[in-house]
């Protein structure tokens, strides 16, 4: 422990003063330890928040949070080892397209996930949605899976990055989430633990986004990819828009149903598009494109051709999950309750707000408050219009699907509120991707 008392550390902070290695250390090892309380941590979190943390600072504390756990070492793979991550975002079910189908192509995807908190669902969540299928493997059994299928999706282990864990928890509770600095060291002390030797980062950005003005977005970017090709990992970024939900469906086993629906060919366009996009820097970052573009088109194809199909069944079947489901999504659980909302009003699609929806699927139980919460993978909204579209009274707006005939009604106001209609078309939507942010910018 540091000379100074974890409350000088603090009131150093608060002030605006920049911690040194040594103070740093102190007070975060001894909080994984047990010598430094929540309350103190809490405390020093919230200065940060509001303080921020120069670059030495932040170097030290995403070093800090590698060592405290394990790193995996993968250089006996036979192929480059390129991982995927995204800030979060309602209806964003990438992850589940891009990483067997980066498998497909060559990758090697060792990819560490995290469950749904707040207003957008987790990867994990919506893995589970497959019957039997188990996230929860060991470091040896998803080395086991990763050699065979060329990629496998599990959630953070105790061996990896303890440190975070124990913040991310404290962060969720203290409403300290958004800050750029603890955000980049959480994201990147997992994945470069993971053994990579590229990384895609998908940041969100709009009113969906966990940092939804466009400056932070940036920002963030530019601290995650400078950190990660500071430590040897070739790091790209995209800022992608967040201002309504990607796809059609938003809830867990709805999103992967159209995951799975996107591998066979058949996704919608704004997912098909992203999901090819971040495949196509993963290539590039793993030397297997010559550049993202032609790696965007090589993904494309593939997906086009439902060539990622047969990966899915044995990365499903090896984590024990109904290997089926892949390649009849309707197997997923359904609701009990469903429903389909029509306009009241002719009129275009002004908008649809991605965090009403996202929060919408909460209050159905479908998403968590607190980390330790149940969810209820069923419920959730199938949309039937975008953006821009013009409706005639009495047309589909969207299907909810709820476990009670409460959680129905619920939904059936949540999804009124979340499509607004008006009179005058909406201008047109800006690009799905804002900027690309390269290795080494």
């Amino acid at each position: 422990m540091s000379l100074l008392l974890p409350s000088r550390i603090i009131e150093k902070k608060r002030g605006g003063g920049e911690l040194t290695p040594e103070e740093l250390q102190g007070i975060f090892e001894g909080f994984l330890a047990g010598d430094v309380p929540d309350y103190q941590m809490a405390a020093l979190l919230m200065a940060i928040h509001f303080r921020g943390m120069g670059p030495a600072e932040l170097d030290t504390l995403l070093d800090l949070m590698i060592r405290s756990g394990a790193i995996l070492d993968l250089s006996h793979l036979p192929g480059p080892r390129v991982d995927k991550h995204s800030t979060g975002g309602v209806g964003d079910k990438t992850s589940l397209v891009l990483a067997p189908l980066a498998a497909e192509l060559g990758l090697f995807v060792p990819m560490m996930s995290g469950r749904g908190l707040g207003h957008t669902a987790g990867t994990l969540d919506k893995l589970e949605a497959i019957p039997g299928f188990k996230t929860g493997l060991s470091l040896d059994a998803f080395r086991s899976v990763l050699e065979d299928v060329g990629v496998a999706m599990i959630g953070q282990t105790e061996e990896i990055a303890p440190l975070d864990r124990r913040l991310y928890a404290l962060r969720d509770a203290t409403a300290t989430v958004p800050s750029i600095p603890l955000i980049a060291a959480s994201i990147l002390s997992k994945k470069l633990a993971e053994g990579i030797q590229g990384l895609v980062l998908d940041v969100k950005c709009g009113s969906g986004s966990f940092l939804p003005e466009p400056d932070d977005s940036r920002q963030l970017a530019l601290t995650m990819t400078s950190l990660g090709n500071g430590r040897g990992v070739r790091t790209a970024a995209l800022l992608t828009g967040m201002d309504a939900p990607l796809g059609r469906a938003v809830g867990n086993g709805l999103e992967t149903r159209e995951a799975l629906e996107c591998l066979a060919g058949n996704g919608p366009r704004d997912l098909t598009d992203l999901s090819s996009a971040l495949t196509g820097e993963m290539l590039y970052l793993g030397g297997l494109a010559q550049s993202p573009e032609e790696g965007m088109r090589r993904a494309r194809e593939a997906l086009q051709e439902g060539r990622a199909i047969p990966r899915m069944i044995r990365l499903v079947e090896r984590q024990g999950g109904n290997p089926s489901v892949v390649e009849d999504p309707g197997l997923i659980p359904m609701a009990p309750e469903q429903d389909v909302l029509t306009a009241n009003v002719s009129g275009f699609v002004r908008e649809i707000e991605p965090v009403a929806l996202g929060y919408g699927v909460v209050e159905m139980g479908g998403g968590r408050r607190r980390m330790e919460d149940p969810v209820d993978l069923r419920v959730g909204f199938v949309l039937s219009v975008s953006p821009g579209d013009w409706v005639e009274r009495g047309d589909p707006l969207g299907e909810i699907h709820a476990a009670d005939a409460d959680g129905l009604e619920w939904g059936r106001q949540t999804l009124r509120r979340a499509v607004v209609l008006g009179p005058g078309a909406p201008p047109p939507r800006p690009s799905l991707i804002r900027e690309r942010i390269p290795a080494f910018h």
